[in-house]
């Protein structure tokens, strides 16, 4: 394979380069894109979603998704190209990402007709901004073990239940959501994949607040809450399966991210504080540790080429999504912790130093690396996937 950019690729590099220079307002730009893809407040929400409807209109979102779905099928490079020139630019993620890396895809496999048409359009161009109802307080890791109950009523289904750690529920206008409908079925069956209405009577949105101090996460309750029998996505009662493919796509993203960039700060950082008398980067340790970080985002990168071949190829996501999930995470837990040793007390600042001006970063680095390793499935979830399912190990 040539990984050499060709000249076609180096003049879209150069486009959306310039595009992103001239079109991306300075007070939109964040550090850790993955820490803060959710807003801290409703206008500055607001403001990533007219951004949102900038980048729809330029023909950037939904790059790699067929023209079919509104997308203009660019092929793999071309959708590396501008997240490696967005992460540069240091451009927010999308407020309507998990409906663009999650529920979008899922729909071009499992959505009716009807769905495809209604929702797909409203997902790029940020109508609708969606969240992602799975866990709950009983099932965290265990997602089967979910409760939230879809009563059949014909043609509709009435839902109670909760879901907890429901990432930017506070502005989302729908969510997606498994439920359990048959109450007697074996636990991964009588599931269902349903398309709520966030406006619903009976739903209501609590905030969790972070160590951090950011309000990310939220608890979702819903009480008698109907549902039209049409936003069922897949057979009814056959919603695992439908979860998974989810589950997939978002493996692929929920291992943190910005790693590269986290990297090269630090090596910048490296030189200019003093560790024992003398610049931190003429330690061996330090130069060996940033050297193996840089190389394991390397191999974070090829990987996640592997896994965005499978989708341009129009096939679902493959084993390469927990791959990434878990040497993601755990990357970035290393990485944190190797900052709160280079930089000592300035990774515990919440105010920019002298020495440190992006301190506040690195502390919400330290605090926050952990849940990556929890969030979207386990560590120890995704050992058990890649060595059963991938590498035929018998279940311990």
């Amino acid at each position: 394979m040539d990984f050499e950019y060709t000249v076609e690729q180096e003049a879209f590099r150069k486009e959306v380069r310039e595009w992103l220079r001239t079109n991306l307002p300075p007070e939109l730009c964040v550090d850790d894109a993955m820490d803060d893809r959710v807003a801290p407040t409703r206008e500055i929400f607001e403001k990533r979603r007219a951004w949102q409807v900038r980048l729809n209109a330029a023909g950037y979102v939904g790059l790699a998704w067929p023209k079919e779905y509104g997308g203009r099928a660019t092929p793999l490079m071309e959708q590396i190209i501008f997240d490696e020139e967005c992460s540069r630019a240091r451009a927010p993620m999308l407020p309507g990402y998990s409906g663009i890396q999650l529920l979008g895809p899922t729909l071009m496999y499992w959505g009716s007709d009807e769905q495809k048409k209604h929702y797909i359009p409203r997902i790029l161009s940020g109508e609708d901004i969606w969240c992602q109802g799975y866990s709950e307080p009983g099932a965290g890791s265990d997602l089967a073990g979910l409760q939230t109950r879809a009563a059949d009523h014909g043609d509709y289904f009435i839902v109670n239940g909760q879901k907890v750690w429901t990432s930017g529920a506070q502005y989302a206008d729908r969510i997606f959501m498994l439920t359990r409908t048959d109450p007697e079925a074996p636990k991964h069956k009588g599931i269902s994949y349903l398309l709520v209405d966030m406006k619903s009577p009976g739903i209501e949105v609590r905030p969790l607040v972070l160590m951090t101090g950011h309000r990310h996460f939220n608890e979702v309750f819903f009480d008698n809450v109907q549902v039209p029998k049409k936003n069922l996505v897949g057979p009814q009662n056959e919603g695992w399966k439908v979860g998974m493919t989810t589950l997939g796509f978002e493996r692929g993203m929920a291992g943190g991210g910005g790693h590269s960039a986290q990297v090269r700060r630090l090596v910048e950082l490296a030189r200019a504080i003093r560790i024992g008398g003398r610049p931190a980067w003429e330690h061996e340790w330090v130069r060996q540790r940033l050297t193996q970080f840089m190389t394991e985002c390397e191999a974070l990168k090829y990987t996640r080429l592997r896994s965005l071949t499978r989708r341009l190829k129009g096939l679902p996501p493959g084993p390469e999504g927990s791959v990434l999930k878990l040497a993601g995470s755990e990357l970035g837990v290393a990485i944190a912790r190797f900052a709160s040793e280079l930089l000592g007390q300035h990774a515990l600042l919440g105010e920019p130093s002298g020495d440190v001006p992006d301190a506040p970063r690195w502390l919400n680095r330290v605090l926050n690396a952990r849940q990556y390793t929890i969030a979207g499935g386990t560590s120890e979830i995704q050992r058990n996937i890649i060595g059963e399912r991938q590498l035929g190990l018998p279940k311990g």
